[in-house]
């Protein structure tokens, strides 16, 4: 599948463009677009440029998601995750990471800040009905299948 993509500056034309770490992976990492240091106290949350937009085609969503390398590491996580960026969203992708960790969190320049993940969705219309099939499982939620 090809994606459109654009740089919206010049200024960060040295960042790669997204990209996968692996031949089996499935995210790609994408880079921090910011031209200092942007520094994350601990319960913080800040939303990270890219410096990219990007035109999903229809039927796909990107979604965002946290680099488990930060999360392990330092406690950084992509909040909101994974999140939709939707087909028809053409502005810069931000990256809004929160810092659960116990010191400060530094991000630089190029920085690979969250994995973008393509996925295939269905729209769905809605069949109002008076009542719905009967399962073994039923009603039962939050951990009534066991541990």
């Amino acid at each position: 599948m090809k994606v459109q993509i654009t740089r919206l500056s010049k200024k960060f034309a040295d960042i790669p463009l997204p990209n996968y770490q692996s031949a089996g992976s499935v995210g790609m990492d994408v880079y921090a677009a910011v031209e200092d240091t942007l520094i994350i106290e601990p319960g913080g949350v800040s939303l990270v440029p890219t410096g990219i937009a990007i035109a999903i085609p229809d039927g796909y969503e990107c979604q965002v998601r946290t680099r488990s390398g930060l999360a392990y590491r330092h406690g950084v996580f992509a909040l909101n995750s994974p999140g939709t960026i939707d087909n028809d969203y053409r502005g810069e992708i931000k990256i809004i990471l929160a810092n659960f960790g116990k010191k400060p969190f530094e991000i630089h320049r190029g920085d690979r800040i969250a994995q973008l993940v393509f996925a295939r969705y269905e729209k769905v219309e809605w069949e109002e009905v008076e009542s719905l099939s009967q399962t073994e499982r039923g009603e039962g939620g939050f951990g009534s299948t066991g541990l």
